[in-house]
């Protein structure tokens, strides 16, 4: 007998190809998208070594208590539990990437990094496509929004990366309202790559990053949150762009000396778990959150 989660998996997997005929036409900046933030940290490995955007009071911290501090680093920086195949079969269509080159690396690689290091940026990329190839009719949206420690070779490489990858499933960018699945399935079309970095004035298909804004509320507040959201919601009616709704409580470095021990879910996702929206952050402290497209 399959599980619960087998059967969600299979229920997911091809939502969009479900949609009524309504709405494939709609401009999909109409529609709300659920997406995933940092989205690799399923893969974080605490052997390696810390990431160059880490202050030098982090550095510090785990040159002193090495394998230990990693430890207790992972369980504040991992808000995924499923890797890339397992959320494109949840429904998770919009990725938040970050991409890093790695200290003394001799293969010179990219990295996602999230204070540690995690998968190889071209295994990851390949695991998405490999879904993909098996789901025509579904659309992700690879959103590049920070880089460290990259110089102008690394995008260079990053771009062939992507165009070895994915080809002509990627969409050129053109203006956001006339992008729908109906557009997209004519096409063939399966990726729409965000890319925060003037890299992407000189490549066909990325996106600006202006296309794609995140606006973020940096609250433990589930009250804040929301009335931030909305507030968000409303403005972001008016700009015509994709834009990123961040159901996202953001501990604060107390919270983090406070529950240094336990990490991200039992401390924060525990305590939201009975309030009054509380099935939504428990699920966003899966890792998932609502990427809402609004016009």
């Amino acid at each position: 007998m399959a599980s619960s989660q087998g059967k969600n998996e299979l229920r997911f997997a091809d939502w969009m190809a479900a949609l009524p005929d309504s709405i494939h036409g709609t401009p999909l900046t109409n529609l709300a998208i659920p997406g995933s933030h940092d989205s690799f940290s399923f893969y974080i490995d605490e052997a390696s070594p810390v990431g160059p955007e880490q202050p030098e009071t982090v550095q510090n911290f785990v040159s002193v208590f090495g394998t230990v501090a990693k430890k207790l680093m992972r369980k504040w920086l991992a808000t995924q539990t499923m890797n890339f195949t397992s959320q494109l079969g949840a429904g998770i269509r919009y990725f938040d990437l970050r991409i890093s080159t790695k200290p003394r690396d001799p293969d010179n690689e990219l990295y996602f990094a999230h204070g540690l290091f995690s998968a190889k940026v071209k295994e990851g990329l390949e695991e998405i496509n490999a879904f993909l190839a098996d789901h025509p009719k579904e659309v992700v949206f690879l959103d590049f929004n920070h880089f460290y420690g990259m110089q102008k070779y690394h995008h260079e490489k990053l771009v062939q990366m992507l165009k070895d990858t994915y080809g002509n499933k990627m969409c050129p960018a053109i203006f956001a309202h006339e992008v729908s699945l109906q557009y997209l399935w004519e096409k063939e079309h399966q990726v729409l790559v965000f890319y925060h970095s003037p890299v992407a004035l000189e490549v066909p298909f990325l996106w600006p990053g202006q296309m794609m804004p995140a606006p973020w509320a940096n609250t433990t507040d589930p009250e804040k949150l929301i009335q931030f959201l909305q507030a968000s919601i409303t403005e972001r009616r008016k700009k015509g762009s994709f834009f990123i709704s961040q159901v996202v409580l953001t501990p604060k470095a107390s919270t983090v000396v406070k529950g240094v021990a336990s990490g991200l879910r039992e401390t924060i996702t525990e305590r939201n778990v009975n309030w009054e929206h509380g099935s939504l952050f428990c699920d966003e402290w899966r890792g998932v959150y609502d990427t809402v497209k609004t016009p």
